[in-house]
This record gives structure tokens, C-alpha cells and sequence, in this order.
């Protein structure tokens, strides 16, 4: 599979690390994973965590103003496109289809192309519009997945609660891994 990750400026960074380093660690079942970070990403990211480990990441980083990137474009054939975390401003471009930057294009891309797009969305409680721009973004195809924590597992940390919602992108991109399974 070729996935782009895109991580925007919307609280939980935390999702974004863990999805990242899961993909590390799955990365025989991924051809290819790119990342795109909004500008207040990487803001939000030393804030939240403390660090620059976003530096780190093996995987090609692209700006977010690089429409040269190969999946700004359908015929670079990538299956699946993760935004987590999703912001509401990031979701509504998306939802009125404006691609002003690579992130949003990108997400346009999956939609036209019929492809996997996954919002983790991390803002609440949501007004009517959230409410309206998730419904038409799911209406296009795209799956919102709020970053809502699981408690079946017993999380004993914020980092296993965190990992409740990154182990349910993971189910939803198809991939095989080790995770709580209700009734197992």
C-alpha cells in the first residue's frame, strides 16, 4: 500500500507519533508512506510533546505548498491517505473541496479516485458546520474518525489510550496487527 500521512495543527500529536511509529513497524505491508505537515503542525507538536522527534521519521516529508508531490495527483496511484490529527479548518476545505495546500489536495485526490481517506478528527464538541462538513466529506467517501479513546483494553497510560484510536486507523487502512479485539 502507498499512504500519505498528513498531520495538521489540530490538538493530538499524540495520535500522529504513534500512527507514525506503527507504520515504522508495519512498514513489510507498506509500499511507500509519505507525510505532510500543516505549518502548525510541527507548533503543536513541540508544544504537546515536548520534541522535534518529528524530524526523525524515516519517511519522505513533503511541504505543504509542494504540489509537485506525487500524490497531488491520482495517477500516482496512492491507496489511502490518513489526516490525524484532522482539524475542523482543514476538514471544511475539504468538505467545500478547496485545495489551497498539498494536504487539501491530496485529500481531494482520494475522494475523486475513490481511495481510502481517513480524518482523524480531534476538535470538540462539534457546531452544526462540523457536524455538516463531516456528514458531506463521508457523503464523498471519506471515513471521520474521531479521535475517541477506547476503554475495553484497560488503558493504564496516555499513551495505550492514545493507541486505542491510531490501532482502529490501522484496522481501517487494512492492516494486519497486534491489537485488544473485543471478545478475544
Amino acid at each position: 500500500m502507498k499512504l500519505v500521512i498528513a498531520v495538521t495543527g489540530a490538538s493530538g500529536a499524540i495520535y500522529a507519533r504513534l500512527l507514525i511509529e506503527k507504520c515504522m513497524q508495519l512498514s513489510a505491508q507498506l509500499e511507500r508512506v509519505d507525510l505532510v505537515w500543516s505549518k502548525n503542525a510541527y507548533t503543536v507538536w513541540e508544544a504537546e510533546l515536548g520534541n522535534q522527534d518529528y524530524k526523525r521519521f524515516p519517511f519522505r516529508t513533503f511541504d505543504v505548498q509542494d504540489f509537485q508531490a506525487p500524490f497531488a495527483s491520482g495517477s500516482a496511484r496512492y491507496e489511502a491517505m490518513v489526516i490525524c490529527p484532522c482539524s475542523m479548518g482543514t476538514l471544511g476545505r475539504i468538505a467545500q473541496g478547496i485545495s489551497g495546500d498539498l494536504i487539501t489536495r491530496a485529500a481531494d485526490v482520494m475522494l475523486k479516485e475513490r481511495r481510502k481517506l481517513i480524518c482523524v478528527i480531534r476538535d470538540m464538541p462539534y457546531n452544526l458546520i462540523h457536524i455538516e462538513n463531516m456528514k458531506r466529506v463521508t457523503e464523498a467517501g471519506g471515513i471521520i474518525c474521531p479521535a475517541s479513546p477506547s476503554f475495553y483494553s484497560r488503558p493504564t497510560n496516555l499513551e495505550e489510550l492514545a493507541t486505542t484510536v491510531v490501532d482502529r486507523v490501522l484496522d481501517l487502512l487494512g492492516l494486519d496487527h497486534q491489537t485488544f479485539r473485543w471478545g478475544s
